[in-house]
């Protein structure tokens, strides 16, 4: 085997899942078929959930450094929403771009001995009982594929899985723009979601961002192209900002403009053997609310850690099949909630009437909870009942937070009485065992956590000597 594991794309879900892989001593390799990132803007913020996640593995703080500021709230179809609401450390959005987290998570997985190999293109794969044979400048083997490469995925289509859902039947624009003042100076920070969007009469909107760098800012509007395949010209990104901004802010420059339609699609399966898709080539979407980058994050932080178990052999590879099982409903979940909001963002008298319905609805703090789970993607679990497969919620402990505790990428064992961490003592390899005065809920005396943070045991409702084998394999 020339590596562990070939990730195609580096974008942000292939770069999480090498990382989680590193970390746990596995060999990943990745290849991307750009010779480097493309500049343009792209996502642009972390949600609460996904902060928690890089929180977990100490990363949180160099998105931080490079985020170009947070976001208080979210939004449901335009209508916002309050994030204050939530039990989170990180109840706001951070405001970063994609490629500096990209950079981000380049820049650890470099630290663990890892890297992107740009200008490699996926030509072909076979796969056996054994592993995959990899083709493109070079074949390589590995025992396992990923394919991280996007919403039009090679791998996918190679692998023959279904790709189902609806077709675009609208379309919007997304520019990147240089602005100077015109009769008013253009925002120098936006910090809540409806402070940037513009709504005409007829129901169009645009809205203008910061995005970092001094006088550059995303522009989008929206509108049906006369021809969706051909990008947008200067003339309509010119038209179409003056028709919302006139004369108040002055267009410079338009950097790269192109449109995006509100197309739904999810792959059929996420594992084909020993080839598995992650991020938007096992799901694509019109991106409201930003959760497209947040989906593919949290698809890898679910495949990471179970990959390394299987191939560390700690964990027989029946593991492996609960990556679809528990992350094909969260993104199904997901393309439902977009196809909602798409509905009713239309300038059509019934969506329109239904929209100012739903932010009657939403301004109740009961609903507006629900929503803002949804959103922030915090409401994501992977159980059926009571504490299992819930998130822990971050919580100080002595030396800090719990948080910390999860970033050599192992399981963590939490109990308020030590007589809880015994189990603990015979996976010293896989388990953090840790004493602590509290935990997040009163009925409970110990939680046995998985190390993408999700609960899988607690005492003494659930038996952890029965539930450590079952997530952390035999002991030693």
């Amino acid at each position: 085997m020339d590596t562990d594991v070939i990730i195609t794309g580096a974008g942000p879900a292939g770069l999480t899942l090498a990382t989680e892989l590193a970390l746990a001593g596995v060999r990943p390799i990745v290849v991307e078929a750009l010779v480097e990132r493309s500049g343009q803007s792209k996502a642009m913020n972390l949600q609460p959930r996904t902060a928690e996640l890089l929180a977990l593995r100490g990363l949180l703080a160099a998105a931080d450094d490079q985020a170009i500021g947070r976001i208080d709230d979210g939004h449901f179809a335009g209508v916002p929403l309050d994030y204050t609401a939530l039990e989170t450390r990180y109840p706001y959005q951070v405001g970063i771009l994609q490629a500096r987290v990209e950079q981000v998570l380049e820049d650890r997985l470099a630290s663990l001995g890892g890297q992107v190999h740009r200008d490699w293109r996926l030509t072909g794969f076979e796969q056996d009982d054994t592993g995959v044979s990899v083709h493109g400048p070079q074949t390589l083997r590995a025992r396992y594929l990923v394919g991280c490469d996007g919403g039009r995925s090679t791998v996918r289509k190679l692998l023959g899985v279904g790709f189902s859902g609806t077709d675009a039947t609208r379309w919007n624009t997304v520019a990147d723009v240089v602005l100077e003042a015109g009769s008013a100076a253009p925002p120098s920070a936006v910090t809540r979601m409806g402070q940037a969007r513009r709504v005409r009469p007829d129901g169009s909107f645009a809205s203008v961002v910061p995005i970092g760098e001094p006088g550059l800012y995303r522009f989008v509007y929206s509108g049906t192209a006369d021809d969706p395949a051909e990008d947008p010209t200067h003339k309509e990104v010119t038209d179409r900002f003056h028709t919302f901004y006139g004369d108040e802010h002055k267009l410079v420059a338009i950097r790269y403009a192109s449109r995006f339609g509100d197309a739904a699609r999810q792959a059929e399966k996420y594992r084909v053997g020993r080839v598995f898709l992650a991020g938007d080539a096992a799901h694509v979407h019109l991106p409201i609310g930003g959760q497209g980058m947040n989906l593919g994050i949290q698809d890898a932080f679910n495949l990471g850690w179970k990959l390394a178990a299987v191939l560390t052999n700690r964990m027989p590879e029946s593991l492996l099949d609960t990556y679809e099982s528990e992350r094909h409903p969260v993104g199904a979940q997901v393309l439902d909630t977009i196809r909602a909001q798409a509905t009713v963002q239309t300038p059509e008298p019934g969506p329109r009437a239904m929209r100012e319905f739903l932010a009657t609805l939403l301004a109740l703090p009961a609903a507006n909870r629900v929503a803002a789970g949804m959103i922030s993607g915090l409401d994501i679990g992977y159980g059926d009942s009571g504490r299992i497969g819930t998130r822990l919620p971050d919580f100080p402990i002595r030396d800090g937070w719990a948080s910390g505790l999860f970033h050599t990428g192992r399981g963590v064992l939490l109990a308020t009485d030590e007589k809880h961490l015994a189990p603990a003592g015979r996976y010293q390899d896989r388990i953090t065992p840790a004493l602590v005065e509290h935990l997040p809920w009163d009925d409970v005396e110990a939680l046995l956590v998985r190390p993408d943070g999700y609960v899988c045991a607690t005492a003494p409702d659930d038996q952890i000597d029965q539930a450590l084998p079952t997530w952390f394999g035999a002991a030693d």
